[in-house]
């Protein structure tokens, strides 16, 4: 009799998903990889539609032999069996039983109908999510995520707008403001709130990933050969525009993060590609119960979370790029193949993707120390300004229900206002409200990872099985 080999389910197929789908696999384990793209790759590796028939489409990436090792090593062990990738998934919930572990996904575009997969182990990579912080005008029709127009450029070979401008902070501006270029974008302008002495300061930490500062530099050369003006300790205060955006305010910042009166000018675009950051994704993880440390979810050196039976890997554990996903990704593959096969795991085997995370994470955490959102920026939203989309709260509604109706936590906030009711559940809307009302951040311990129908919740759920 053939000895049932156990099932660890990957969610999410980008940079940790993937390498921990092929570390897994080549240890005895069988994997299934339920992504929700149509393609393998994340939001690092998103690949034009096959009927834009781009011819370079390598030119729209970082590390791209990375990418093709990595997508053989899929073809391959797909094709031995040991691996199952479904596609067009999004799940939905993971319910821990006696025996395992459920996920739950919706199929396809119209995500009107539930699947059930049976596992032994799951593994988290969800990665992470743009932090949108409200402005006056940040609803205008051309104003969008830097990562939207990244992932309308991979994906769909389109721009944002003829003229645009970068703005917020973080790492991920520059290779989006050199991308566009790259593709025929004028970019007027990359608009960058941090402060270059926050570098300086934190020189000793950058200096553990050399390779991360060459790149940095890199896309600098680049944006200097198109003639992208770069405004450092800039920040945008307003977008204007009737029907849709036509233009910007930009003002220096002082040393404490608020504009300088008189440095205010106007940029013309038509296209604001905007970010404050990233967030780990982590509604799976609130689900099932993982603790988290700070956004993050919480792992130990082997990548577990303090659920047994769980693993996490990548962004869901902190931003940290593509590399330190990778790293951990690899570790978390090797962990779930010996733990789920009874066997205890060997920590030399992956040294040297240890010694990678524990560089890249220092790292990173110098440069999320360097980079961060102007300190006083909720001082500028008005009171008009839109703060929840979803319901079409103001900033002034949420701002009385601290000021003059006695609300201490967001939680409270949006029972008083419905701020963060809607479509996203507070998913985008809550780190703008936070800072706009004063009220810290807290775990949501949301059951559900994402809107789903009646509908889907009443019928029974169509199984896959185990493999």
């Amino acid at each position: 009799m053939t000895e049932r080999r156990p099932v660890l389910a990957v969610i999410g197929a980008g940079p940790a998903g993937l390498a921990a789908t092929l570390a897994a696999a080549a240890r005895g384990v069988r994997v299934t990889l339920v992504d929700s793209a149509s393609a393998p790759g994340g939001q690092f590796y998103r690949q034009p539609a096959r009927g834009l028939g781009a011819r370079r489409p390598q030119a729209l990436h970082h590390r791209w032999r990375t990418w093709q090792r990595l997508r053989s090593g899929l073809d391959a062990r797909l094709a031995a069996g040991q691996v199952t990738c479904l596609s067009d998934r999004h799940v939905w919930c993971v319910e821990r039983e006696s025996a395992g572990f459920t996920v739950h996904a919706l199929l396809g575009p119209d995500q009107r109908e539930s699947v059930a997969l049976q596992a032994d182990g799951v593994l988290l990579a969800t990665g992470g999510y743009e932090k949108a912080l409200p402005f006056p005008g940040w609803t205008l029709p051309g104003v969008v995520t830097a990562g939207g127009a990244q992932a309308l450029l991979k994906d769909g070979l389109a721009l944002p707008g003829r003229t645009v401008v970068v703005a917020g902070t973080g790492p991920l501006l520059l290779p989006v403001a050199t991308g566009l270029a790259a593709a025929g974008a004028k970019v007027a302008a990359l608009v960058e709130s941090a402060d270059p002495r926050e570098f300086v300061r934190r020189a000793r930490s950058l200096a553990g990933a050399p390779a991360k500062l060459v790149e940095g530099a890199g896309y600098a050369a680049q944006l200097l050969g198109h003639g992208v003006s770069v405004m450092v300790r800039h920040t945008v205060l307003e977008a204007h525009g009737s029907e849709r955006l036509e233009s910007v305010t930009v003002a220096a910042l002082d040393s404490e993060g608020r504009p300088v009166p008189g440095s205010e000018r106007r940029v013309r675009c038509d296209a604001l590609a905007v970010s404050h950051g990233l967030l780990p994704h982590t509604d799976l993880a609130d689900g099932l119960g993982c603790g988290l440390d700070g956004p993050a979810v919480r792992v130990d050196d082997e990548q577990r979370t303090d659920v047994p039976g769980v693993w996490a890997a990548g962004e869901t554990t902190g931003i940290g790029g593509a590399a330190l996903s990778l790293a951990e990704g690899h570790i978390a593959g090797r962990s779930a193949a010996a733990r789920l096969r009874g066997t205890t795991p060997d920590p030399g085997g992956w040294a040297p993707a240890a010694r990678t995370r524990t560089r890249l994470r220092a790292f990173f955490a110098g440069l999320d120390g360097a980079y961060a959102p102007a300190a006083h920026w909720a001082e500028q939203v008005t009171d008009e300004t839109v703060v929840c989309r979803c319901e079409e709260v103001s900033a002034g509604a949420v701002r009385e229900a601290v000021g003059s109706l006695g609300a201490g936590d967001l939680r409270t906030v949006k029972l008083l206002t419905r701020a963060g009711m809607g479509w996203c559940q507070g998913r985008m809307c809550e780190p703008g409200v936070a800072g706009v009302t004063g009220c810290a951040p807290a775990p949501a311990r949301r059951l559900l990872a994402r809107p789903v129908p009646l509908g889907v919740l009443a019928a029974p759920t169509e199984p896959l099985g185990t493999q």
